[in-house]
């Protein structure tokens, strides 16, 4: 996994809630039209149930793979960006749940418990991502509650949040001191810039290009995005390629240094550095750990 500065300026995502509910929960194929860098006042809960590729939660980047579960809090810019899934339609790779956090606090004055998910709220605010015997849990409590109807279906969502409130099998993932990009003006700049990289990451990618998609000199560019993102336009290609590289690794069975070479590094040496800044181990390591079979032609 991989942290990093916002990866462009959000879009507001207008949520229509139902009133005869007390949340939203929905499925979407990939792509479609809110599967962008998006941001909302409710709170969200979010399943992937099909593909891979990379997440984008406030300031953290990291690979992402089917079963990722994640709670982004108010106002946090998120999207989950599926790769090497060809022209297809994902059909119904998002399970999303929203609700609004001010549910529990006007709850509270009649029924104290509904107080207690206070911490958990609070800590979604930078982002949670899910593991371990609680992600098994939450993802089996989103399809259940996606099934039911009524007062069985609001039981159920206040055992997800009982869920993800008890358990410390949860990782928090943007920085304490992330604070977003919420202007809409620069994000048709930005996403033409993220596209612009994401397209080339397996070869070469070049500031002035990007400088000139931005339309920018290339020294204000570079001051503009680490304004944006926090980091310089060269680290924050290295972490969008170690993110890809670890897709690769726990998906295939290639040789590391074929990894290294689709994700447009020129040699193994600078890939294995890299990666080990990134990840804290070595691609060799980390392939290990994901319990990948290695390719006898490393």
């Amino acid at each position: 996994m991989v942290v990093i500065g916002a990866s462009k300026s959000a879009e507001l995502e207008h949520i229509l809630c139902d009133p005869g509910h007390s949340f939203r929960w929905f499925t979407h194929d990939y792509p479609y039209r809110l599967a962008c860098w998006n941001y909302h006042p409710e709170y969200e809960i979010h399943l992937i149930t099909q593909s891979s590729g990379t997440a984008f939660v406030g300031d953290y980047i990291g690979d992402f793979h089917p079963g990722n579960l994640c709670l982004v809090g108010s106002n946090l810019p998120h999207e989950w960006v599926s790769t090497n899934f060809g022209n297809q339609t994902l059909s119904g790779r998002d399970m999303v749940l929203q609700f609004d956090p001010q549910i529990f606090a006007r709850a509270a004055g009649t029924m104290p418990e509904m107080a207690a998910p206070r911490a958990l709220l609070e800590q979604a605010l930078r982002g949670l991502q899910f593991h371990g015997r609680a992600e098994k849990q939450g993802i089996d409590l989103m399809r259940r509650i996606g099934a039911a109807q009524g007062l069985q279906r609001f039981a159920l969502f206040l055992e997800l949040i009982a869920l993800m409130s008890e358990t410390d099998e949860k990782t928090v993932l943007s920085s304490h001191d992330y604070a977003p990009n919420l202007d809409p003006g620069s994000a048709a700049v930005m996403q033409r810039v993220t596209a612009y990289i994401l397209g080339n990451i397996t070869d070469e990618v070049r500031m002035s290009v990007a400088a000139e998609l931005a339309e920018m000199t290339p020294s204000t560019f570079s001051r503009y995005f680490k304004r944006t993102t926090g980091k310089n336009f060269v680290d924050y290609v290295h972490k969008l390629r170690i993110g890809r590289a670890c897709n690769m690794i726990n998906e295939l069975d290639e040789p590391i240094t074929s990894v290294c070479f689709n994700v447009g590094y020129k040699n193994i040496s600078n890939f294995n550095r890299h990666f080990k800044r990134e990840c804290g181990l070595t691609p060799s390591g980390y392939r290990k750990l994901a319990g990948v079979p290695r390719s006898n032609r490393i």
